[in-house]
Parts: structure tokens; sequence; C-alpha cells
């Protein structure tokens, strides 16, 4: 008999919201782990404008853990914006009271975003293990054809 054992591991995530006006964080049942975040106050920008949004929330990340932010995949279809460093890491020690989520952004329009639009998301990660290097003269694998070379005949 093959007995299959899960891990389940919660963490609890401690958050300090900074206003009433955005919803609370949550799961969205059965489509993805990453959280949505919420504006946490209404922003114009004219294209070409950079701009850190308020997200509204300081958090205390669990030990052993980091919070990596991305884009929606609707934030630039549905408001033009790009995140200018495409991806957020938040470390463990980014915990105090006023160190305020907020996503960098860079308009490639004229747009509006609100209290409550959904512009990037969250998930939880836990630290790399420590690596060691090891310098060699070769690999000793096949070579795949290069960066970029997948689904080209």
């Amino acid at each position: 008999m093959n007995l299959r054992m899960e891990k389940t591991m919660e963490q609890t995530l401690r958050i300090k919201y900074h206003t009433e006006e955005i919803e609370k964080l949550q799961y969205i049942g059965g489509k993805s782990d990453w959280i949505d975040l919420r504006v946490a106050e209404n922003v114009s920008l004219k294209k070409g404008e950079f701009r850190l949004i308020s997200m509204g929330i300081s958090v205390e990340i669990p030990k052993g853990y980091e919070m990596v932010i991305a884009p929606r995949s609707s934030t630039f279809k549905n408001f033009g914006l790009l995140q200018t460093n495409s991806l957020g890491v938040i470390d463990e020690s980014y915990c105090g009271d006023n160190d305020i989520i907020r996503m960098p952004v860079y308009a490639t329009r004229d747009t509006e975003v609100h209290v409550n639009d959904r512009i990037c998301q969250f998930r939880l990660f836990e630290h790399q293990p420590h690596i060691c290097f090891e310098e060699v003269e070769s690999l000793g694998n096949s070579d795949r054809g290069g960066f970029g070379s997948t689904g080209k005949n």
C-alpha cells in the first residue's frame, strides 16, 4: 500500500491596515495561491509618469520567508501600468508599522486607479537554501541551443 504524506504548513502573516477603505486580504477560492493587493489611494497618472502606489498595508512576514510582489495579468491591459522593478521582493526585515507596501509603477498612457483596484499580487516563498559555489572547467552536459531557443525548429 502506497500512502502519500501531504506536507501542510500554515504560516501567519501579521497585517496592519492603514485604511478602513480597502478590502481585507483573502484567497480567491480555487483560482490561485497568489493573493491580490488593493490600491489604498486614488491616483491619476499622465503617460510617462512614475509613482509609488500605496497598497495600504504593512506586514510582518514569517521568519524564513520573503514576499514576492508582481503585477496582476490584467494590470497593463486595464491601467497601462508597468511595475518598474518587474518583480518586488520584500524580506522579513521590512516589518515596521510604517513600512507600507507600495507598487512602483510607470504609466504608458494617461490612467487612473482607484481605492480597491487590484493591480498587484503577492506570494510568500521560503528563503533559498545556502548555496556553495563550485567553479568547474566544464559542466559535462549537452547544450540545449542557447538562451531563447525553446520552440525553435
